[in-house]
């Protein structure tokens, strides 16, 4: 890199030399870089994919106690609480799913394996072998009349009945298309010919008509066909079987990719350079989804018409920013998910996207005719998302009460996302949860009496898990610890393993009854190792944007006597993503770098900026059609923050992120020079044009639509504003943001004559790295930039 040159008389070259050896010797760490990037097992053993055994008399966990390659699966007996016991191979082979579904009394419960169907019997502990039809059984659920089960075999539905051990196929859906007859049209030449033929040849005409004489009869007296649907060139995906086994719904799926983007991959270990397949860019999403009805009575299929739904032509209001284009209000390209029944089976709602990414509708799907009605519109106009809102084909939180008229789903109709009920027979809606936080994953009680949910209502910065009654009221909070309790209930519901941590404490595994009593611990699985160093609680802070909004943060800030007055702004990835909180950070290796940085005398600071999860709809927002804007305002007031507040030196700061937070710091060093005197972005998007289609759209919109958006939020458009030190890290094997998204940047820079930059490859890397000697390498340069940029100018 470029370094400022500066000359010194030699008595203070010997000075300045002096007083550096006693500042870096002032500012040790017990850490280091080769340390805290090594195999996290030098961590210890941490617990993961939490579930309970379908008696709940077993809590199963991933774990590792005896150092193996890899975690095992273990368990905690009720009875023994204090054992963890490693599950033998023949006793795992014996298991039963803990997921199935379950009758109403929740004593039996259906499920398959290895494409049979099982019926296992809870209290007796007993499974029975249902059907083995050789091939892949799926989707088994009691029907109203539990007696009889349906299933899914082959993309067509099927029902057991299990008092008289039949089997019954309720449609007829075949993939590709029907066989027509042998009767072709003839062209123009060829019907002209045979009419001749059959005027000049007497015999030969009335044989002919003898043909179609017989053909007609035989016809006639035929029994008739069943019913078969085709579906030709698309696929089935989403089969959904009514309770009454009256209905049976399914998706049509077209898929078509655009042009892929391969990854070379120069380190394969054939010795040649092999290409990896991976995504399109952003408007090459081709997908078409239609809903299907099968009415079994009628023996037909009715396709399913979004024409009708409320505001489907409406039109983005990013359009006013192109006027001399022409804009057609047409019907939208929409996603359907498959109907959801209520549990008599005589009604049905229907989930559906407009694929622009503004609109999500519940709509009543009329069972006669498969028309729909809308019931509950969620428009938005920069992009529809958040806690349970679901993605893709499915419709988030959704379903049915049992008393079959009251539907429940999440919305952010207020602004936070927040469960509802909405009557379907008079419209009411009520929302259960009000307030200024969020909701995540509610389920139903065994009983259908009660809500479980976990919120953020005690703050953004911590979740609890709640129990609320099934129509609304007062919730009854059920976890106590500071942090992030994730809750796992027993299939009894009275117990509850609770999967928590706190900012400086990896994640554990913990149990309590269901009510007021207290959590007890269950593993504790730090090494010595980790555990022997005085992990930091960052300081949860709130600054003031230019805009006047409060920004949360997390701030580590270093002892008077190792102080520096250089600060390291650190930007978190995904951009909808929450790292501001007091549980124990999925970027742990960052958390443990910023101790180290403290440690040597940094001031660091780690912001959820505008586009964060965890603060509601408008934050979530803040980022549309303006990548690079108030998430990028948003690190420069936290640096304004800094400067004022706790006496860091302005031209001493610097900023690194991976992935989004590397698209930051570029949009940084380039737009920013006067605030950020260094900065290494990893893993990098240089321009959006070239990223997936399901994050960048909802976004940005799509480019051939909305130029602008990506004009202005792509880093490589600005690359002439670089000034300070740029650290540029990039795995070479990246089939999320290609390599060659830093290829086609350094081009830009070496063009525009830019050489205080420079960049580091890993040929080996994904774009997660999983090397601890490429982890260890990235951040040793990551180390030295700032002490080179920051410290010694």
């Amino acid at each position: 890199m470029t370094k400022f040159t500066l000359r010194f008389s030699n008595f203070a070259i010997l000075a300045f030399i002096a007083l550096s050896a006693i500042s870096l010797q002032a500012q040790q760490s017990d850490l280091s870089v080769e340390k805290i990037m090594q195999d996290p097992k030098w961590m210890g053993t941490f617990p993961s994919r939490i579930q309970w055994g379908i008696e709940s008399e077993n809590i199963y966990l991933q774990y590792n106690l005896e150092n193996d390659p890899d975690d095992s699966l273990y368990k905690i007996n009720l009875s023994n609480q204090s054992k963890i016991v490693k599950v033998p191979q023949k006793e795992q082979d014996k298991m039963i799913p803990r997921y199935g579904d379950y009758n109403n009394k929740k004593t039996e419960m259906l499920f398959t394996e290895n494409g049979k169907l099982f019926l296992y019997n809870i209290s007796k502990a007993y499974k029975t072998e249902l059907i083995d039809l050789g091939e892949r059984i799926v989707d088994p659920q009691f029907m109203a009349n539990e007696s009889k089960i349906s299933f899914v075999l082959n993309n067509n539905a099927f029902i057991y009945d299990l008092d008289k051990g039949t089997i019954s196929k309720l449609t007829n859906i075949n993939s590709g298309k029907k066989r027509e007859g042998r009767d072709e049209k003839l062209s123009d030449k060829n019907q002209w010919i045979q009419d001749e033929n059959l005027d000049l040849l007497e015999v030969v005409n009335e044989r002919k008509e003898k043909s179609e004489a017989s053909k007609t009869y035989r016809e006639s007296v035929a029994p008739k066909e069943d019913y078969a649907f085709y579906a030709g060139d698309k696929q089935i995906s989403g089969l959904s079987i009514s309770p009454n086994g009256k209905y049976v719904s399914f998706n049509l799926i077209k898929r078509e990719r655009g042009e892929n983007t391969d990854v070379p991959n120069y380190v394969d270990q054939s010795g040649y350079t092999k290409d990896l397949p991976a995504r399109s860019k952003v408007g090459d999403d081709k997908t078409e989804v239609e809903l299907a009805l099968y009415n079994i009575e009628k023996d037909t299929v009715f396709m399913v018409s979004t024409a009708e739904l409320e505001g489907i032509k409406d039109l983005p209001d990013y359009v006013k920013d192109y006027p001399d284009k022409e804009w057609e209000e047409k019907v939208r390209e929409v996603i359907t998910s498959p109907a959801y029944f209520s549990e008599n089976g005589e009604k049905a709602i229907v989930s559906i996207r407009s694929k622009d990414n503004k609109d999500r509708w519940i709509a009543q799907l009329d069972l006669e005719n498969g028309s729909l009605t809308t019931i509950d519109r969620q428009r938005d106009e920069a992009w529809i998302a958040g806690p349970g809102l679901g993605w893709s084909f499915g419709g988030g939180t959704i379903g049915w009460l049992p008393d079959n008229k009251h539907i429940y789903f999440q919305s952010e109709a207020t602004g936070y996302s927040h469960l509802y009920l909405l009557n379907v027979d008079n419209g009411d809606k009520k929302d259960l949860t009000p307030g200024e936080y969020e909701v995540f994953d509610p389920e139903l009680s065994n009983n259908k009496k009660y809500w479980y949910l976990t919120t953020s209502e005690e703050g953004p910065d911590v979740r609890h898990f709640y129990k609320m009654p099934v129509m609304g009221g007062k919730m009854e909070k059920l976890t106590n610890m500071t942090g992030n309790n994730q809750v796992y209930l027993s299939p009894d519901e009275k117990y509850m393993a609770i999967y928590y941590s706190f900012s400086n404490k990896p994640w554990e595994l913990y149990l309590k009854k269901t009510g007021k009593a207290e959590a007890k611990q269950l593993t504790s699985g730090q090494s010595e190792a980790f555990a022997s160093y005085d992990w930091r609680t960052p300081e949860l802070i709130k600054f003031e944007a230019e805009d006047g909004a409060m920004v949360p943060a997390r701030l580590y800030t270093p002892s008077e006597e190792t102080k520096n007055d250089a600060a390291v702004v650190f930007v978190h990835g995904a951009g909808y993503l929450q790292n501001v909180h007091q549980w124990w950070s999925s970027y742990f290796r960052e958390y443990m770098f910023h101790n180290l940085l403290t440690d040597l005398g940094y001031t660091v600071i780690d912001i959820d900026y505008r586009g964060s999860a965890g603060y509601g709809r408008d934050w979530r927002t803040g980022i549309y059609r303006h990548m690079g804007g108030k998430d990028l305002s948003d690190q420069v007031d936290g640096v304004k923050y800094l400067v004022e507040n706790h006496g860091i030196n302005p031209e001493k700061i610097g900023i690194y992120g991976g992935s989004y937070g590397g698209f930051i710091t570029l949009m940084a060093m380039f737009n920013e020079p006067d605030t950020f005197a260094a900065g290494a972005a990893l893993r990098s998007v240089t321009d959006w044009a070239h990223y997936n289609h399901g994050y960048t759209a909802n976004i940005l919109n799509e480019p051939v639509n909305d130029p602008i958006a990506y004009r202005r939020s792509s880093p490589i458009y600005f690359a002439e504003g670089l000034e300070g030190d740029l650290l540029i890290a990039h795995g070479m094997v990246d089939v999320n943001v290609h390599f060659q998204d830093v290829v086609r940047l350094s081009q830009r820079l070496i063009e525009l004559g830019k050489d205080n930059w420079e960049m580091a490859v890993y040929p080996v890397e994904d774009h997660g790295f999983v090397e601890p000697s490429s982890w260890t390498d990235e951040y040793s340069r990551i180390l030295k930039l700032f002490n080179e940029s920051l410290l010694e100018k």
